[in-house]
C-alpha cells in the first residue's frame, strides 16, 4: 500500500473538469426540432426523449471505459459486450423507458483471430438480458488512434409519456432501496488500474479475499442489467430511479435537488475493500467514484419500499431528506 492518498483526478480522471469540458460542449446545443421527434427532456439527465406521439423514444449512448484495458491483459473479452449493453440500458431504465433496440460501435488497433467472437458473445447476452435486438453497427480500424480497442454503443427505449419518471416526484420522506452491484460495473477502471499498478498485485494473482478467483476475473464481472426495474415500475408508484456509475452517489443529483440519507446502505463486495487498502483512499473518493456494492436507486413512498427491496433483491437503505447526501456519518455532498 502506497502512503500517498489515491484519487480519481490523480489517475487522469478529474470530474470536475469533465462537467465542465460537458458544458463546453453542449452550451451551443440550442436548436430543438418541433412536432413529432421534439425533445421532451433537457441534456443531462441518464437518456434523453422525444416525443413519438402516445409514447416517448428514449435514446442513451455509453462505452465500457478503460475496463477493456482489463480484458486485453486477461486475453479474455466474452464479458465486455454485457458491459457495453448494461451502461446504456440501464440509463433508460432510470426514466422508466423499457429498451427495445440497440447499435454497437467497436473501433480497434488491428484484427486478431477470436477476438470480435467474444465481443459479439457478450452483446449478444447483454441483449438477451435486456430482451431486445441488436439492429447494427460499425467497425473501425483505427491503428492511428486507438491502441487496444474502444467498445461503445446507443440504444433506443420507449415509454409512454404519463409513465415517464424523471424525478420530479421525489418527495422528502421518501424510501430510497437500494440494488445490489455486481462488483465495480464499469465505472472508476482508470483508478482501479492506477491501484493495481502501484501494488505489488498483477491482475493474474488470486484476490485476497477469494484465492479461487484472480483480481483480473473480478474486476472483468459484467456490469447488472436492472431489468426488474420495469416490473416495480409497473405494480409501485417510483416517484425517481438512479443508475449508480461514473462519479458515484454524486450521480443522485440528476435525479432531484433533495437530499438523500443512506443510514443503512449496502455492505461494499471485497473488491472495494481490497482497492481502497491498496490505494490508499479515504471513504469519501471511494464514494464519489465507484457504485460501493449499490448499482441501482428506487425512490417511492415508504409503505411501498418492502415490496420494491424484494422484487428486486435489494433492501431499504435511507429516505430522502431536505439536501446533501450522506452515508453513515460520511458527508458526500
Amino acid at each position: 500500500m502506497n502512503d500517498k492518498h489515491l484519487t480519481y483526478a490523480d489517475s487522469g480522471v478529474d470530474i470536475e473538469k469533465e462537467e465542465t469540458t460537458i458544458r463546453a460542449l453542449t452550451k451551443d446545443m440550442t436548436y430543438k426540432r418541433t412536432g413529432l421527434g421534439a425533445p421532451l427532456t433537457g441534456i443531462g439527465h441518464y437518456a434523453g426523449l422525444i416525443d413519438f406521439g402516445e409514447y416517448a423514444l428514449a435514446l442513451a449512448t455509453d462505452g465500457v471505459g478503460s475496463k477493456v484495458v482489463i480484458a486485453n491483459e486477461m486475453k479474455r473479452w466474452n464479458t465486455v459486450g454485457i458491459d457495453c449493453v448494461a451502461m446504456n440500458v440501464n440509463d433508460l431504465l432510470a426514466i422508466g423507458a423499457e429498451p427495445i433496440s440497440f447499435v454497437d460501435y467497436l473501433a480497434l488497433e488491428k484484427h486478431d483471430e477470436g477476438f470480435a467472437a467474444q465481443i459479439g458473445e457478450g452483446l449478444r447476452k447483454g441483449a438477451e438480458i435486456s430482451r431486445m435486438s441488436i439492429v447494427g453497427g460499425e467497425t473501425a480500424t483505427l491503428p492511428d488512434i486507438i491502441k487496444g480497442f474502444d467498445l461503445a454503443g446507443t440504444c433506443l427505449g420507449m415509454v409512454k409519456k404519463e409513465d415517464i419518471i424523471t424525478g420530479e416526484k421525489v418527495r422528502v420522506g421518501d424510501a430510497i432501496v437500494g440494488i445490489p452491484a455486481a462488483g465495480v460495473h464499469s465505472n472508476g477502471y482508470t483508478l482501479v488500474r492506477k491501484i493495481i499498478e502501484r501494488s505489488s498485485y498483477s491482475y493474474h494473482d488470486p484476490l485476497p479475499s477469494d484465492p479461487s478467483t484472480t483480481i483480473g476475473d473480478e474486476l472483468l464481472i459484467p456490469t447488472r442489467i436492472y431489468m426488474e426495474v420495469l416490473d416495480v415500475i409497473r405494480e409501485c408508484d417510483v416517484h425517481g430511479l438512479a443508475h449508480i456509475t461514473g462519479s458515484g452517489l454524486l450521480k443522485l443529483k440528476r435525479v432531484t435537488e433533495l437530499g438523500f440519507d443512506f443510514d443503512d446502505p449496502i455492505e461494499p463486495n471485497d473488491i472495494f475493500s481490497f482497492l481502497q487498502d491498496e490505494g490508499n483512499i479515504d471513504g469519501l473518493e471511494m464514494y464519489r467514484t465507484f457504485n460501493m456494492g449499490m448499482g441501482f436507486v428506487i425512490i417511492l413512498p415508504p409503505e411501498q419500499a418492502v415490496k420494491a427491496a424484494e422484487m428486486t433483491g435489494g433492501k431499504i437503505v435511507g429516505r430522502i431528506v431536505e439536501s446533501g447526501i450522506k452515508v453513515s456519518s460520511l458527508v458526500i455532498v
